[in-house]
């Protein structure tokens, strides 16, 4: 049928010429931005893939800078840390030299306390203006807050990490499942039962007596006193790292214990006779059974030359920490931490934990992408300042007693005029140890954790992009291809037009 009101085959030719100019114009936008994805109706599944992944290469950018940035800030504190050890090493030599009494003069010994008195306050000004960005680094405020600790029973607390998660404080149990135990040798002092005297050396008799600190030869004479014995051994505690003292204080009789001044698997008790009489056995106690000896069970002990310490075996939180004598030590991923227990609470097992808290501070940083607890880690750095650095058990004559760098200023229990050389040799050996654990944790950190983290992260950043420019970039080619088409299919379809719009003209024929 010919009709002229209404030409279908043109609405047909405009039809798909709209679409043909439609998809042209898709097309030049692409290639104009270089982006597949211009707006939601391009491909609305891929735009939520491609902005969610976009969301997450942010993260992954700002987490890369997060974890570059803790690297500086670590690497600023591990420099300030090198410093302090130099000025310790300086103070030790300074310590020793001072030791040499019989060749340095007075003036000396008063010259090296000035710079010993000039290292402590370097140390401590070090630790107070060490700074990142207005960051104090080594003043102790990254470090953790405790509360509650019983001096009684833990001498030093140091956390080095803590994860408090959705915690506002931590709660730390201590307690000891393995006594601390010292090297100990016993020997019988009863020897009226066999024609002699109770307390009294029956013979002659030399003995070498070693421990930890070295060896030293002793004879004594018959007739001499256990009492002139224990003297003599204790008089060159220093020397061998070995004490003694009777079985029961009040009885003559009870024997007497030689024992290592140090608890601990490091530390030994030996005892040889090198020459005497009879009636010198030396015994221990069997299955590390704590002291006293009962003489009346002697299934309970053995003779023996030489006997070790033993370690604390304590549980932190549940956890068996690692125990290095009195000291135990923790690495888990939620707590960190080294404590030094005193001896009272390290040597007894009785089911009663001692408890802390750790109410706050150290150094959270974020390493990931979202702000989740297991991608963020905490750091803590103590104080390094000379008030709470090298803290150390001494004896002070009433007991074990904490002291610190700051006892080896002028004036203080252990400067050079004092002439405690072996308790300052101990306290900067402490000291040099502290700083060198620090720098070793924080490089480890930084080694281990930063870096791992920023090389992770930089591949995930690359696999991502990958995967977004897939979705989301102009694949040129195929676009320009495309292009090609629809600029022939609006000719052709233009074409059509024209001749749909010319076919009514048919119809004059019919009408002559």
């Amino acid at each position: 049928m010919a009709r002229i009101n209404t030409n279908i085959s043109s609405l047909i030719a405009q039809q798909n010429l709209s679409r043909a100019n439609d998809d042209l114009n898709v097309r030049l936008q692409r290639l104009a931005t270089g982006v597949r994805l211009n707006r939601g109706a391009d491909d609305p599944a891929g735009l939520i893939a491609a902005e969610r992944l976009r969301s997450e290469l942010s993260g992954i950018e700002q987490g890369i800078k997060n974890s570059e940035r803790a690297s500086s800030v670590i690497a600023t504190a591990e420099g300030s840390l090198n410093e302090v050890s130099e000025l310790l090493s300086s103070i030790r030599a300074l310590v020793v030299e001072a030791a040499n009494t019989g060749a340095i003069s007075p003036e000396e010994i008063e010259a090296n306390q000035l710079q010993i008195d000039s290292a402590i306050e370097s140390i401590t000004r070090i630790s107070n203006t060490s700074s990142f960005a207005g960051l104090k680094l080594l003043d102790g405020s990254l470090g953790y807050r405790l509360s509650g600790v019983d001096s009684t029973d833990i001498s030093k607390a140091k956390v080095f990490g803590a994860a408090f998660l959705d915690r506002s404080t931590i709660d730390v149990d201590v307690e000891v499942v393995g006594s601390a135990q010292q090297g100990a040798l016993y020997m019988r002092s009863n020897w009226a039962s066999s024609g002699g005297t109770d307390g009294i050396l029956p013979s002659s008799v030399t003995l070498r007596i070693a421990g930890r600190n070295g060896v030293n030869v002793l004879t004594f004479t018959s007739g001499s006193s256990i009492d002139s014995v224990i003297n003599a051994i204790n008089d060159r505690s220093s020397v061998t790292g070995v004490e003694a003292a009777r079985v029961s204080a009040g009885d003559i009789s009870s024997g007497f214990v030689i024992n290592s001044v140090d608890h601990g698997s490091e530390s030994f008790v030996s005892v040889e006779k090198l020459s005497g009489g009879s009636g010198y056995t030396f015994y221990k106690l069997i299955n590390d059974t704590p002291g006293p000896i009962d003489w009346t069970m002697g299934a309970t002990f053995t003779a023996a030359d030489s006997d070790s310490g033993k370690d604390v075996l304590a549980l932190v939180n549940g956890a068996l920490a690692n125990g290095r004598g009195l000291e135990v030590r923790l690495r888990g991923s939620d707590l960190s931490l080294s404590l030094v227990l005193s001896e009272a609470f390290a040597t007894t097992v009785n089911g009663t934990p001692s408890s802390f808290d750790i109410t706050g501070g150290g150094a959270l940083y974020q390493l990931g992408p979202s702000v989740t607890f297991n991608q963020q880690t905490n750091v803590g750095i103590d104080s390094i300042s000379a008030s709470s650095l090298g803290g150390t058990l001494i004896d002070d004559g009433t007991g074990p007693v904490l002291q610190f760098l700051e006892s080896l200023r002028s004036g203080g229990l252990n400067d050079l005029k004092s002439q405690n050389f072996s308790n300052a040799g101990a306290i900067l050996e402490s000291a040099i140890d502290e700083i060198s654990t620090s720098r070793g944790r924080l490089g480890a950190f930084e080694r281990n954790t930063l870096d791992t983290n920023i090389r992770s992260l930089q591949a995930a950043l690359e696999n991502i992009t990958s995967s977004v420019s897939v979705i989301r970039d102009t694949d040129f080619a195929k676009e320009t291809s495309e292009l090609t088409r629809g600029q022939i299919l609006i000719q052709a379809g233009t074409s059509v037009l024209a001749t749909s719009n010319t076919t009514a003209q048919s119809v004059l024929q019919l009408l002559g």
